[in-house]
């Protein structure tokens, strides 16, 4: 049993679980930091919740570390299809007041109590799949040519999963979300090698179409037209606290111009741990970024962006130290998934780029995307368990790892 247990402590990348730690640990603060001045009544239930999301999500994050490419494999298309399913009942099962203040159908309400948002789960299962269907893909072509065409029929197949996806999501009306499922097909899509003269022209027709987005949203009687159209109002006051965020800071923008302030106020250092000058609406979950530059600064804020650095350090290196092209591409997803969602929180609530709902990875509060994130990870460990297992089969265990368990073994 001990020298079971202590393959299994050989196997396990520590360097990656510490600073998913480090940031779980940053979060609690800046939750508890926010809840305490907004809702200090229920403070220690909030935190409660959240320390007990975290608690689960490391469990099924150990499970799945376990889980080998066989299995892995084999349930990618039931969970595939599974989250789907999932992903439809927020059409029925909803909260109209949350709907009214969010002008999104994305979480699962019942009896009054919201309980999860599939569409964070959703993201970890069509990485899944994508990756499957690309190995499948040149398994079932390994003996034709490369070709634009080849490249055509593989983004078409792609497109055939992702679309379902998208459909649900429009009826959800969450395009936050729906930009993540984007950043994670073009990540894959552009990792399975498809020729530049598809991508080139693909990245300036998109370019093309957000010029003319703008152009027609910024002209007289542009933002009328766009609604009649369908774009709904939650989304064009997005925009317009983008470009102009204290134009209305007393209403449509209240949130973002009061973020942008505490972030200044913070300064060089913080204002201290525990103080806060601003309201700022839910701040514990998209806008958690404010606490952190408030009361830590530009040193906390850096020391934050530099934590997620090092994941992404270590989720690279463990990629790049794999021969299975299955894990490869999971890990390549999960990757883009993670920077898109960093991006574009510390983006927005910085005023670089639109607010759009889209949380601080391990740090905002909300069990859907913790637990989510931690799954990522678990594959991630289980990329780097199966690396160890394939080493130590090919005799490759590092010489300091041979010494440490031969001393173990004496």
């Amino acid at each position: 049993m001990s020298n079971s247990r202590r393959s299994i402590d050989s196997r396990v990348d520590y360097s990656l679980i510490l600073p998913v730690f480090f940031l779980l640990l940053l979060g609690i603060v800046a939750i508890y930091i926010a809840v305490s001045h907004d809702y200090p009544s229920a403070v220690w239930s909030i935190l409660g919740q959240q320390l007990a999301w975290i608690a689960l999500g490391v469990v099924i994050s150990f499970i799945v570390m376990f889980f080998n490419t066989k299995f892995l494999w084999q349930m990618t298309p039931v969970l595939y299809v599974f989250g789907l399913g999932l992903m439809v009942l927020p059409l029925f099962l909803y909260s109209p007041a949350l709907v009214a203040s969010t002008g999104a159908k994305n979480w699962v309400t019942i009896g009054g109590v919201t309980l999860f948002q599939p569409s964070e789960f959703m993201k970890i299962s069509y990485i899944l799949m994508l990756s499957h269907a690309i190995v499948r893909f040149y398994q079932r072509h390994r003996n034709k040519e490369r070709t634009i065409q080849l490249d055509f029929l593989l983004i078409l197949e792609l497109l055939a999963y992702t679309l379902p996806v998208l459909v649900l999501l429009t009826f959800q009306k969450d395009l936050g979300t729906a930009l993540v499922f984007v950043a994670i097909f073009s990540g894959l899509v552009l990792l399975s090698g498809v020729s530049w003269k598809i991508i080139v022209p693909t990245v300036l027709i998109l370019a093309l179409l957000l010029a003319s987005f703008m152009l027609i949203f910024l002209s007289k009687d542009g933002r009328a037209f766009l609604h009649q159209l369908g774009m709904p109002t939650y989304q064009i006051n997005r925009i317009l606290a983008w470009l102009n965020p204290f134009d209305y800071a007393q209403t449509t923008t209240y949130q973002q111009a009061q973020g942008q302030i505490a972030i200044g106020s913070g300064g060089l250092w913080g204002q201290g741990f525990n103080v806060s000058n601003l309201l700022i609406p839910v701040r514990e979950s998209d806008m958690i970024f404010t606490v952190i530059a408030e009361d830590f600064g530009f040193v906390g804020s850096t020391g934050l962006i530099l934590l997620y650095l090092l994941l992404i350090y270590r989720m690279l290196k463990i990629t790049l130290q794999s021969n299975n092209q299955f894990y490869t591409y999971i890990s390549t997803g999960f990757i883009m998934m993670l920077l898109f969602h960093i991006f574009e929180n510390i983006g927005a609530v910085t005023g670089i780029l639109p607010l759009t709902g889209i949380p601080l990875p391990f740090i905002s509060q909300g069990g859907s995307s913790i637990i989510s994130n931690l799954i990522g990870v678990g594959l991630l460990l289980s990329m780097s368990y199966q690396n160890q297992v394939a080493a130590e089969k090919e005799g490759k265990v590092p010489k300091k790892r041979k010494k440490i368990i031969l001393q173990q073994l004496k």
